[in-house]
């Protein structure tokens, strides 16, 4: 299910972007395009998985398509939110919601959200905008889902949890009852959170606990996107 029929610009040539593509496909919407800063090195036309998108420029260039809807398809929390800034509070986005999604109490989901297949949501929980819940994620009663906040395939929230903005749970991740976890906290796959995590800590782990930074690495001064590098369906195997 998508929010309206209007036709779709994806910004960002990512992985993700390749799993929305099908669910939109099955729900009949146009998909004009994508927009990523890497157009210059990128085909004109995306070859499959992509489906032949054609390539429509830089994400500046968002304001030529006023008619579309826009779907931020970068996986990291960051970048994402990131983008949401750069396109400003003007700019309309579709929310994607796959058909095998049971969310029987009409609870909350804000725009820019992509849902995928078979999450549920039981009742009185509110996803915010841009919250991107991979593939069989549950979230309970009275949840509530920040903005931009990434839940990837199989995280569990119990009752009453709090996922801050821009926090990331890994895969099979599981959250106890009325625990927050905070802004920009990053959850380990298959981690069990007992206890409150706090704001951009990394928390991992049976039970789980904070995991104490490294020395930041030198950044590559060419490296100017955090998305994957494209690849083809060839390249990728």
């Amino acid at each position: 299910m998508t929010t309206d029929g209007r036709p779709v610009l994806l910004v960002g040539a990512s992985g993700l972007a390749r799993e929305v593509l099908p669910l939109l496909a099955e729900e009949g919407r146009t998909v004009l395009g994508v927009l990523d800063d890497r157009y210059a090195d990128l085909p004109p036309v995306l070859p499959p998985p992509y489906d032949h998108v054609p390539v429509l420029g830089p994400v500046s260039s968002a304001p030529d398509h006023p008619d579309a809807a826009l779907l931020l398809c970068v996986g990291p929390s960051p970048v994402r939110a990131a983008l949401r800034d750069r396109l400003g509070p003007s700019a309309g986005f579709a929310t994607v919601v796959d058909r095998s999604v049971r969310n029987p109490a009409a609870c909350g989901i804000g725009a820019g959200s992509i849902l995928m297949a078979h999450v549920v949501i039981t009742a009185d929980a509110v996803l915010g905008e841009h919250v991107v819940a991979m593939p069989g994620v549950t979230v309970t009663h009275d949840c509530v889902v920040g903005d931009v906040a990434t839940l990837a395939a199989g995280v569990a929230l119990g009752g009453g949890v709090v996922v801050g903005p821009g926090a990331y749970l890994g895969m099979n991740a599981s959250v106890h009852p009325g625990v927050r976890v905070g802004a920009g906290a990053t959850v380990g796959m298959g981690a069990v959170v007992l206890h409150d995590v706090p704001d951009g800590e990394t928390w991992a782990g049976v039970p789980a606990r904070r995991l104490v930074p490294r020395p930041a690495r030198v950044a590559d001064p060419r490296r100017t996107t955090d998305t994957q590098p494209f690849r083809t369906a060839q390249e990728a195997r």
